[in-house]
Parts: structure tokens; C-alpha cells; sequence
């Protein structure tokens, strides 16, 4: 279907009568002359014709009457899409920092390391939520908003997946990864706002307390659900033979457990690959995406084709002026 945006514009379209009728003629003055007795011998200058005055009118009235058109922004809207919407902004806090290195994970008999599980489970869920707003926090000394609230799902999960051990500093600031979320859906009060916090260890820098950050997140109708990521128990080799260790002695289970009660969220612990994909499928069945549909119809401009035909109508003025006496054909 076509439409015109702004059809008001077509009220320029009788402009250059107006300015014909209303502005003053333009006085001819008398030229000097000068007589040569040689005259004959002189090209005789070429007189415009009136077929050829009427064409270049034609013309330029044409390019008026286009780019006028182009000023309307004719559009075309297209078929009809049906965009899932829930109203949530779901923000995804992951943890970066030294710790999560180790290789306790597993994935299909093979050690990996915590961050790369993480990577793969958490974009899995970033795809699913469609219709949401996702943005990602990466932490680790410092927080940082690597994604905005946004619809693409797809680059946010890019930019998960390029995340690195480090890139943050080594240490872990849970509460300023709190805070940096509070700040940034702050701006969106009347939505839905969920934050999911993923750690493996405990807070040890920032300038906010997780407490704190969290009943100020409370405060702002914030509900944050925390992860501990983490084996129990794990495997290390060394020059006196093997020992068991456990990897996630450091995890403040007491702390993310308090942040999620604080804000309505609840604690979950993710000691093998298994678990962290049930907790995020958990995650859905409690934060469900969107089932109601939004119908848009994407418009498509048009307006450079009346454009292209205004710049065309003048060209060809141009071309008749300059080179249009070449062609009169020879002179009695």
C-alpha cells in the first residue's frame, strides 16, 4: 500500500504560479552595439526557439512537481509482522573475573572452563527470550554495560561470546554490577525489570556494598536472581600425586542467597553443566517470554525515486542550454 507521510507538503506544489503572477517583471535594457563592416562574415547567433523555451518550461515545471512529491515522502507500507512483546527489561550480569578460569566445568567429557559454559548456556537463554529487552553487564574489578537494552538478541549474544577472563580485572564487584543495573533501568519504571546475576565467587572490590546495592534494587521494584557457578569438587594433579579440592570455596553462597530474597528473586547453584542449563529453563517457567503479539507494518521510502527524477529533469534543461544550439541544423 502507498502512503504519503507528510501530505501537507503538496501545498507547495502551485508555488511558482504564485511567484509568476505576484513578482514584477524583470526591465529590458537597452545593449550598446557595435558595428563592424565585416558583420556578415560572423556565425549568426542562434535564437531560441519556442518549441525548445516550452520544452525547458516543461521541464522544470515536471522537476518542481517531483521534488514537491519527494517533499511528501511517498512510502510504501508493507505486509503485515507480527513482533512478540512482553514489556520486561532483562538485564544479565556475568561475572569475568579471575577466578572464573578454572576448569571444573565439563561439556561432553571435556574440562572446560567456567566463563565458556557460561557463554554457551546464557546466550542459549538470551536467544529464547524474544520479545524482551536484554542488556549485558560484564564485572569484575569494575562493572562495565557491554549491551544496552535491546531487541538484538543476536548481538548481545555476540558480544557475550567475546567476553574474556580479565577484560574487567581479576577481582569481582557484585554490588557495583548491581548498582550499574539499578542505574540503567532506572529510565524504565513501568516495565517489568529482572536481573540475573552470575558469579562464582565473592564480593571483593567495588565501592558498594551487595547488600546495600540490593535493597536499593528492592527499593526500585528491582528482582534479581543470583547464580552461583562452581564444582564442589575437582580433580588436581601435582608433583605429590592427585588431590580433591574444592574450586568453590571462595563462592558467598550466603550473600547471593540474602541479595535474591531482598529483592523477590530466589538463589540458584549451578555445580555442573546439567544445572546451569535447568536453572535457566527454570528462569523461563518463571520470567516467561512474551505471548502477546504486536502487529507492525515496516515502511519503505520511496521518495528518492521523484528525487532521481527532479535531478534527471534538470540535467536535461541543462543539456538542452548548453548544447542544444549544436544541434539546429544548418542556417539560411
Amino acid at each position: 500500500m502507498l502512503e504519503l507521510a507528510w501530505p501537507w507538503a503538496a501545498l507547495a506544489l502551485p508555488l511558482p504560479l504564485i511567484l509568476w503572477l505576484t513578482l514584477p517583471r524583470a526591465r529590458e535594457s537597452a545593449s550598446l552595439s557595435l558595428r563592424v563592416p565585416f558583420y556578415a562574415s560572423f556565425d549568426r547567433p542562434s535564437r531560441k526557439r519556442p518549441a525548445r523555451r516550452w520544452l525547458k518550461l516543461a521541464l522544470a515545471l515536471l522537476a518542481w512537481a517531483a521534488l514537491v512529491i519527494a517533499a511528501m515522502r511517498p512510502q510504501w507500507i508493507g505486509e503485515a509482522v507480527s513482533i512478540p512483546v512482553s514489556g520486561r527489561d532483562l538485564m544479565v550480569a556475568v561475572d569475568i573475573s579471575g577466578s572464573m578460569e578454572t576448569a571444573d566445568m565439563m561439556i561432553q567429557g571435556q574440562a572446560v572452563t567456567r566463563l565458556d559454559i557460561v557463554k554457551r548456556v546464557a546466550g542459549d537463554f538470551i536467544e529464547r527470550r524474544v520479545g524482551d529487552r536484554i542488556g549485558l553487564i560484564l564485572f569484575g574489578r569494575r562493572a562495565y554495560l557491554q549491551t544496552p537494552l535491546t531487541f538484538d538478541r543476536q548481538t548481545t549474544r555476540i558480544l557475550l561470546e567475546e567476553s574474556a577472563i580479565g577484560l574487567a580485572g581479576k577481582e569481582t564487584a557484585i554490588g557495583d554490577a548491581i548498582g550499574m543495573a539499578v542505574k540503567r533501568l532506572r529510565e524504565h519504571e513501568d516495565q517489568n525489570r529482572v536481573l540475573i546475576l552470575l558469579t562464582d565467587g565473592a564480593n571483593t572490590a567495588g565501592a558498594v556494598e551487595p547488600l546495600k546495592a540490593a535493597d536499593l534494587a528492592a527499593s526500585e521494584n528491582l528482582k534479581i536472581y543470583t547464580i552461583g557457578v562452581g564444582a564442589d569438587e575437582m580433580l588436581v594433579r601435582s608433583l605429590f600425586g592427585t588431590r580433591r579440592i574444592n574450586p568453590s570455596a571462595d563462592l558467598d553462597e550466603a550473600t547471593l542467597n540474602a541479595i535474591a530474597q531482598k529483592t523477590g528473586g530466589r538463589y540458584f547453584r549451578a555445580r555442573d553443566t546439567e544445572a546451569l542449563e535447568q536453572i535457566y529453563e527454570i528462569l523461563d517457567e518463571l520470567e516467561p517470554a512474551a505471548e502477546e503479539e504486536d502487529v507492525l507494518r515496516p515502511p519503505a521510502d520511496l521518495y528518492w525515486w521523484p528525487l532521481a527524477g527532479a535531478m534527471g529533469c534538470s540535467l536535461l534543461i541543462a543539456f538542452i542550454g548548453v548544447f542544444g544550439s549544436r544541434f539546429r541544423g544548418p542556417q539560411p
